[in-house]
């Protein structure tokens, strides 16, 4: 075969040069609306078989020899190019500039995700625009350990770090909760008993269908976050390993960009601009964990400190032999009530019309501030506090307490055996073990004061028909012992809507008359869509509390009766504000001036309302002192 008829053969034996341009068009729509997530690893085949077809000389009767390019790496190591993902319904092939946008969409909003996951504040008070300005240090370490892996375990560990940073974002939303409530964060080691009492709140507040949305809700959230953080991760990874040069130098301007701006203190609009506020929250909840676990120790010692302990029961609150004493917790009655000016007019006038009742029943008092170890709620760690002469600030401490034999005020009376003790807890509605710990001979609960009325939100049973029932259940028997009661007044507790108001007490009856006034109450759901309006409720509800108590006193109050009433904790920070303040008002009130002679070196203020250069103590404090006042 002669040179002309080899190039003949060869000729034919190629495509039609319209076919390889067709087909090579076609390639290059295909790669440019394949999805992202492919490999920029694959070999460039199409690009090496050009190479080899030009590489042959004109005229040559000798076979084309390829070309070696720069990629020395052995063919046979070369994966082969990967096939093109058709998306949905193939949809990719149809639509390849729509394609690329989803791409880059879906790109920029995992990048956003995972911003705002680092950069969020875990207080709703401090997230403002500028708070997500701001270029975390952390966005740039995870993207240079990114880098350095491997592709299976840059997956691996992208889907890690993502997870992990999606549940720090919950935990960020649970804290979000606490400081709206307890202002506090969550306490990764005690506080999960509190997500049930949450639960039982929604049911009281909003009824079952809430409760069951509101769990069903929170689950549903927590596996979104966890899974779209994990692949937001995930694509971030991928989209910096097909753009490694890309993605290394602008880790790298990055990086010398926070350190400038750090090192310079660069801020936007008051805001730090560089800033390591992610890691600084992780070393914060590290630290409350290992303060919990180690608080046990701390406070097992505290517990075996007792001044009273070995002290004679017949040498034991001498002071008050004969008397009738009332230790009364009002819910959420903290000093916001009467300092705040939009609620304080009103709230004076109600502990005005209190003293004038008191006095006309022969009756003084003198008041002051305690220190609560809580706030928004939490009333048991409070109750358990003033009784037990401990700081009780977390449930890990209270379940402890309730299972010691440390002695509480009211254990002390009923040790005397000069006191018939009793608990009036309206607001308990399920088996309590912890009542027998109080040192309560007899508890009513709210299934035993005979109320058949309705629940007002969360609170069983309003204070008025608590008070009056205790009257009929205890105080108001004839030849009895002295009484020592501790009494829970629930009418005040979050979320204040709807509310009752005091009737005419011979019109109580079994409580059904509460029927028509909850339904001319206000709507919970309403209410709280209005910071203002849940103020109000609140101050209308403490007013009902103090106007029920005082009531009673006058009432059925005599020359034996003393009684010690309380704020357990402040509201919630939507009606205080967010202030830190934890004091609530304390209050004795008695018939006979010798009681309150006693505590005449205790510098309180005459009257229901104290001043606000009164003295404040703090709640753990209150039983020493009030033993030693009445000692003898």
């Amino acid at each position: 075969m002669d040179a002309t008829e080899a190039r003949e053969s060869a000729d034919a034996n190629k495509p039609p040069e319209s076919a390889n341009t067709a087909d090579s068009t076609a390639a290059t729509d295909a790669a440019g609306s394949a999805d992202e997530d492919e490999s920029s690893d694959a070999p460039e085949s199409t690009k090496s078989a050009g190479l080899a077809e030009s590489a042959a000389p004109a005229g040559s009767d000798e076979p084309a020899e390829p070309a070696r390019s720069a990629d020395t790496t052995d063919p046979a190591e070369q994966s082969p190019q990967l096939p093109l993902r058709a998306g949905w319904f193939g949809w990719r092939h149809r639509y390849p500039r729509t394609s690329r946008a989803v791409g880059v969409g879906t790109s920029v909003l995992a990048g956003v995700l995972l911003l705002v996951a680092l950069v969020v504040p875990d207080r709703l008070d401090r997230m403002t625009f500028q708070s997500f300005l701001r270029l975390p240090v952390e966005l740039i370490v995870l993207a240079v350990v990114l880098l350095a892996l491997p592709s299976r375990a840059r997956r691996v560990t992208a889907v890690v770090l993502g997870a992990f940073v999606g549940l720090s974002t919950v935990l960020k939303c649970l804290d979000m909760g606490f400081y709206e409530t307890l202002a506090r964060p969550f306490d990764l080691v005690f506080d999960w008993v509190l997500l049930s009492d949450a639960a039982d709140w929604m049911k009281d507040s909003f009824g079952r269908s809430g409760e069951v949305l509101s769990i069903v809700g929170v689950i549903v959230l927590l596996i979104a976050v966890l899974a779209g953080s994990a692949l937001a991760m995930v694509r971030l990874a991928d989209v910096m390993a097909r753009h490694r040069p890309t993605a290394v130098r602008t880790t790298l301007v990055l990086g010398v960009a926070w350190i400038m701006c750090f090192t310079l203190s660069v801020q936007v609009g008051g805001v730090t601009l560089a800033t390591k506020g992610y890691s600084q929250f992780l070393s914060n909840r590290v630290k409350y964990v290992r303060e919990g676990l180690g608080d046990a120790d701390v406070f097992k010692k505290q517990l075996t400190v007792d001044a009273f302990a070995k002290t004679p029961p017949n040498q034991l609150l001498t002071g008050l032999r004969g008397k009738d004493v009332l230790f009364t917790f009002i819910e959420s009655y903290g000093r916001v009530a009467l300092d705040d000016p939009t609620m304080a007019p009103e709230m004076d006038k109600t502990l005005t019309a209190g003293d004038a009742r008191l006095k006309a029943a022969g009756f003084s008092s003198r008041s002051a501030w305690l220190r609560s170890p809580v706030t928004g709620a939490g009333s048991w760690l409070a109750h358990s506090t003033f009784l037990s002469g401990l700081w009780i600030k977390n449930q890990q401490r209270y379940r402890t307490v309730t299972t010691s034999t440390r002695a509480t005020l009211t254990s002390y009376f009923q040790k005397t055996g000069a006191w018939r003790t009793v608990g009036i807890v309206p607001g308990v509605r399920k088996a309590w073990p912890e009542g027998k710990y109080f040192g309560l001979d007899n508890i009513y609960d709210s299934t035993h004061l005979g109320y058949n009325g309705p629940y007002f939100s969360w609170t069983p049973v309003p204070d008025q028909f608590s008070l009056e029932s205790f009257e009929k259940l205890e105080y108001g028997k004839k030849n009895r012992d002295p009484i020592m009661a501790e009494i829970i007044l629930a009418s005040s507790h979050n979320p204040w809507s709807p509310i009752a108001h005091t009737i005419p007490w011979n019109q109580l009856g079994d409580g059904t008359i509460f029927n028509q006034i909850k339904k001319e109450g206000t709507n919970p759901t309403e209410v709280w869509k209005s910071a203002k309006r849940v103020r109000t409720e609140y101050r209308k509800a403490i007013q009902y509390s103090v106007d029920s108590l005082t009531q009673w006193v006058q009432r059925y109050g005599n020359k034996n009766t003393v009684l010690v009433f309380l704020g357990d904790h402040q509201p919630v920070p939507t009606v205080t504000g967010g202030t830190t303040d934890r004091d609530v008002p304390i209050t004795i009130v008695a018939h006979d001036p010798k009681v309150l002679d006693k505590i005449s070196s205790w510098g309180w203020t005459d009257g229901l309302k104290p001043a606000d250069s009164a003295p404040v103590l703090g709640m753990d404090k209150f039983r020493d002192r009030f033993m030693t006042a009445y000692a003898k």
